[in-house]
């Protein structure tokens, strides 16, 4: 039984940030969060939602270091799944099976997942759609991975060209995925004020006709 495989390591300890934390980064335009962090701490491009209109959602990382064409990781998250979660699951860009389909997504959603993503496939496509959970992956194959292991569970990881780790806040829309550090959530949180306001005093100028930006302009 996956419960009691050998090869399942799990994080003694799991931070998590501050529900009023999670709640200030709703919602938001993955280009403001990136903006707030000045750059950077996005995934692979080619991360992106495998069901359109189920492409946004902002929830606290649970890592799963699945390695390449193995899933072990991924049922082992199940169990420290919280409401607000999504799984995180690095595959090391491994696109020659996929990493879960619509059961095991199914099951994140039970648990109180509101997204999941990985640098590897999914598959399942119909059943994905009606499991209505945000998926976001590299690709699609029907290929079946295996579920041997080793796997760990809240451990750092890196997905998609990102660092991640758990407790690490994750927004997503379909430009992609952007990572917030943990112990930088504060930070952009006080950020967002001045890049909601330059965001707007932009929107503002092009409606009203500007041509080109300030450091355009002779």
């Amino acid at each position: 039984m996956i419960e009691n495989a050998p090869k399942i390591r799990v994080a003694s300890t799991m931070r998590r940030p501050t529900a009023q934390q999670l709640a200030a980064l709703q919602g938001l335009p993955t280009g403001f969060v990136v903006d707030a962090l000045t750059g950077g701490h996005t995934m692979d491009y080619r991360i992106k939602p495998v069901i359109p209109g189920q492409d946004a959602f902002c929830g606290v990382a649970i890592t799963s270091d699945c390695g390449p064409a193995d899933n072990l990781a991924v049922f082992g998250a199940l169990p420290h799944l919280q409401p607000g979660d999504v799984i995180v699951a690095s595959s090391e860009g491994h696109t020659g099976c996929a990493v879960v389909g619509d059961l095991v997504l199914g099951m994140a959603r039970n648990n109180g997942a509101v997204g999941f993503v990985t640098d590897g496939c999914v598959r399942d496509i119909p059943g994905i759609r009606g499991v209505g959970l945000p998926c976001f992956a590299i690709g699609v194959t029907p290929n079946t991975p295996a579920k041997e292991g080793p796997a760990k569970v809240g451990f750092p990881i890196v997905c998609g060209g990102a660092a991640v780790s758990t407790g690490d806040i994750i927004v997503a829309d379909p430009d992609g995925v952007v990572v917030v550090p943990f112990d930088r959530i504060d930070e952009v949180i006080e950020r967002l004020d001045v890049v909601r306001a330059a965001e707007a005093e932009m929107d503002a100028k092009v409606k009203a006709g500007m041509k080109l930006p300030a450091f355009m302009q002779q």
